[in-house]
């Protein structure tokens, strides 16, 4: 049996854990209660963390949440992850500035088996359940739905940033919106939920389900909400549409060196928020770079192979770094050399460009004559791989290095 003292460690054990990488805990002391009540009991909480497959891959940046989700794993609790195919259908209106086109059903299914082989990368399949809400949302009748409906009303949807700017603006919200919020909440009920996972956007959503269930007469759940991750610019929301992310399904290479690329103030945020690197350590990184004992690069390095290995495995990542050190800090290319964005490229839908428009395109040859006759000498290389074919149409990342002759090089940037 746990003495008190052993019992308040492991709380703030758990609690020092839980809160690293977190932007919010609301409440904190409920949280701390209910950890305390689940050591006492030997009960593990109910972690709920709801995913709408809107879209078939993710980036890092959707990941955050599944990290947490995993360290609530690692501390004995019960993971269950949402699939909402029944609120996929109206689509969550968090952040968007007008009604979203629902997806079909056909759509939802196929994203959803994406989601989960994705979503494995990062939680321990034995210690995760996974639901679709609408195992239980399909069941409720119209006066169902219409009870669901007093719990909530006009005016505090209207609290809602998103609903309120709209308002404001006098774009349209369709009455089908404001049942998003109150649907997840209701997934909360149904799971009797004690923790629900999302990120800093999902705040009001969360909190329907503690109204939700006061009203139902369970114990309220504790919403715990999550960052934004910054991009690779370290400004802007990692968005595929700003091209600042790294996807999950991208090579080791992409990985490892869109990684690299990051501003040097993020690596510990990154550490905390996308990697499984324990937060004891990461406070000794932290401190070791504070203090000059630990080289910035060095801290990178260690931080693209943490997240190579999640995705790729310890091979992948070991490859991906000694590529990274063989072509770097073994100088066989220069670290300062011109750039040019690859937005400035004539590159085709698919990002792929010919070699031959690509090296006229980056001065680096004159004429396309000229940039044929050195392919065929040998002596162009991206990343360090030869180019032997003049008539190559050649996939072009930010990143990549063209090397031409011995001593012109060109870096792809944003």
């Amino acid at each position: 049996m746990l003495t008190l003292t052993n019992l308040e460690k492991q709380i703030q054990k758990q609690m020092e854990i839980l809160k690293t990488g977190a932007a919010e805990i609301v409440p904190e002391n409920e949280m701390r209660e209910k950890i305390k009540n689940s050591l006492e009991k030997n009960k593990p909480l109910i972690v709920k963390l709801g995913l709408d497959p809107t879209a078939p891959d993710i980036h890092l940046g959707h990941t955050v949440p599944l990290q947490k989700m995993r360290q609530f794993q690692d501390l004995g609790h019960q993971a269950v992850i949402i699939i909402g195919d029944f609120t996929g259908r109206i689509g969550d209106p968090t952040g968007k500035s007008e009604t979203r086109k629902p997806l079909t059903e056909e759509e939802l299914y196929k994203n959803a088996e994406t989601y989960k082989e994705q979503i494995f990368k990062i939680l321990d399949p034995d210690k995760t359940r996974i639901e679709f809400n609408a195992t239980w949302l399909s069941k409720l009748n119209f006066a169902d739905v219409i009870k669901l409906a007093t719990s909530c009303t006009v005016a505090r949807m209207l609290e809602r940033d998103d609903f309120a700017k709209r308002y404001a603006e006098e774009k349209p919200i369709s009455i089908h919106e404001f049942f998003y919020p109150l649907m997840q909440g209701y997934d909360s009920v149904a799971l009797n939920a004690d923790v629900e996972l999302g990120g800093t956007d999902q705040k009001f959503n969360l909190l329907m389900g503690r109204t939700l269930q006061k009203d139902f007469g369970q114990a309220p759940q504790v919403a715990l909400t999550t960052p934004i991750l910054e991009g690779l610019d370290g400004v802007q929301k990692m968005s595929k549409s700003l091209g600042n992310y790294i996807g999950v399904y991208e090579t080791p290479r992409e990985m490892f060196g869109k990684t690299m690329s990051i501003p040097d103030e993020l690596m510990i945020r990154y550490y905390e928020l996308v990697t499984n690197v324990p937060v004891e350590e990461i406070r000794l990184l932290e401190q070791g770079l504070a203090n000059n004992e630990v080289h910035p690069r060095d801290l990178k390095m260690r931080l693209g192979w943490e997240i190579v290995n999640i995705y790729h495995g310890q091979n992948e990542a070991n490859q991906a770094k000694e590529e990274f050190i063989r072509m770097f800090q073994k100088k066989e290319i220069p670290d300062d050399m011109p750039e040019i964005s690859i937005n400035k490229l004539e590159t085709e839908t698919d990002g792929k460009i010919e070699i031959v428009s690509l090296m006229v395109n980056a001065s680096l040859a004159p004429s396309r004559g000229e940039a044929r006759r050195l392919i065929e000498q040998g002596g162009v290389k991206i990343n360090d791989k030869k180019v032997s074919d003049a008539q190559a149409v050649i996939p072009l990342m930010v990143g990549d290095i063209i090397k031409v002759g011995k001593r012109k090089f060109v870096r792809i940037i944003k």
